[in-house]
């Protein structure tokens, strides 16, 4: 939800003319993560596609901030009245039409790709025309798990799907391990390498740093990708103040050892100039005293308002992310 908020705001403060130097034609692509997806009812599901589809197109539901708006439940109900599991995970009826035409065109031999170019014919095309190119990170299987603490069984943990640890045990259980499964067998989508080496900047959206865009990075041929654009690389922390702002970064961040503040998180991303994929981070005002760790390990660092409280503030975010690594011409 993070990284589509983000993105609406940039296009946003695009179409506003608010971001200097940007373009009003300026062209915007997206490369989401793919490792949240799984199999359930035999439907293919995508979340994090899904909820930058539907909110770049005006049909998300914007007080879940997931699925679609006006949505029924029908479906869902009558699985439950079948008994049939899981009951925790619903479906809306509108959207298990985008699940059914997924499905049926993977199935059809078709790579996720080429699948999501063609939903979002009917999601993007009609708001932004050819402006805005949605990809996946890969057309490989690709599913993040996450060892829990299990006493009742020898090894004492047990490994769940990532929606299981977020939806039905909604990450109240410490996550002990972040397991992506396939991810180091997997390749980048056509279309991700070359939007990364040809882009006027990348932005790193203050999305989940170990499950988001962390699966994204650790695709074979991403990271380096970032690391060797022409492009400056700006990310904006999803950590405000002691913790994250909404979800399960502190959780995730936790489980591999990496200090759940704004500063731990860009340093763990790395400057580009110590071989990791950054040039500047935004912090928010209330880290500012984190701004000199950030610069002694080479980064440029400023502080400023990071909640997304709308579409001009979060346009205003991304215009002091360029301001921190676009030289002025």
């Amino acid at each position: 939800m993070g990284g589509a908020k983000f993105i609406q705001g940039l296009l946003h403060g695009i179409a506003t003319g608010s971001l200097p130097g940007v373009a009003p034609d300026a062209q915007v692509t997206v490369i989401a993560n793919t490792a949240d997806d799984w199999w359930i009812h035999g439907l293919k599901v995508c979340p994090d596609l899904d909820t930058v589809m539907y909110t770049l197109g005006d049909g998300i539901d914007p007080e879940r901030g997931w699925g679609r708006r006006a949505e029924t439940w029908s479906v869902k109900e009558e699985l439950a009245s079948y008994g049939v599991e899981p009951t925790w995970f619903g479906l809306g009826d509108r959207d298990v039409a985008t699940h059914l035409v997924r499905t049926q065109m993977l199935d059809a031999g078709y790579p996720l790709s080429a699948v999501t170019k063609a939903l979002c014919r009917r999601w993007l095309t009609p708001v932004h025309g050819d402006t805005v190119t949605l990809l996946p990170m890969s057309d490989d299987r690709v599913e993040t798990h996450v060892a829990i603490p299990a006493p009742e069984t020898p090894s004492g943990r047990r490994v769940v799907h990532f929606q299981e640890y977020w939806v039905r045990l909604r990450a109240e259980l410490p996550a002990e391990a972040v397991v992506v499964v396939g991810l180091d067998s997997s390749t980048p989508a056509p279309g991700v390498l070359e939007a990364i080496a040809e882009a006027d900047v990348v932005l790193v959206p203050p999305s989940n740093p170990v499950v988001s865009v962390g699966t994204i990075l650790g695709v074979p041929g991403v990271r380096d990708a970032v690391r060797a654009t022409t492009a400056p690389v700006v990310g904006l922390s999803p950590i405000v103040g002691t913790s994250h702002v909404r979800g399960m970064a502190e959780q995730m961040l936790t489980a591999i050892g990496v200090e759940v503040s704004a500063a731990g998180v860009g340093l763990n991303y790395g400057a580009r100039s110590g071989g990791g994929v950054l040039d500047g981070w935004l912090v928010d005002e209330r880290d500012r005293d984190q701004v000199d760790r950030l610069t002694a390990a080479g980064l440029r660092a400023a502080a400023v308002p990071l909640m997304m409280t709308d579409h001009d503030a979060t346009a205003a975010m991304a215009a002091a992310a360029l301001a921190l690594v676009v030289d002025p011409a």
